[in-house]
């Protein structure tokens, strides 16, 4: 399953390589990017764990670039 998130404040392009790194190593992610010019996410996932998927990449984004929002 693949989904596309809408970020709000992502200031940094390394801040974006950073969670992109991070949130690949995730169980279940096949694919993911994080694109700072476009301000958005894409994760491709099982589809039965993508709920907890998100759940660990929002505390990773707020880790990495704490004024950063994922919009679902």
């Amino acid at each position: 399953m693949k989904k596309v998130y809408k970020l709000e404040d992502l200031d940094c392009a390394n801040c974006a390589a950073k969670m992109e790194d991070a949130i690949s190593k995730i169980d279940g992610v096949k694919a993911v990017s994080v694109s700072y010019i476009m301000q958005k996410l894409i994760i491709e996932a099982d589809e039965d764990k993508i709920d907890g998927i998100m759940d660990k990449a929002v505390s990773i984004c707020k880790k990495i670039e704490p004024d950063c929002k994922i919009i679902r």
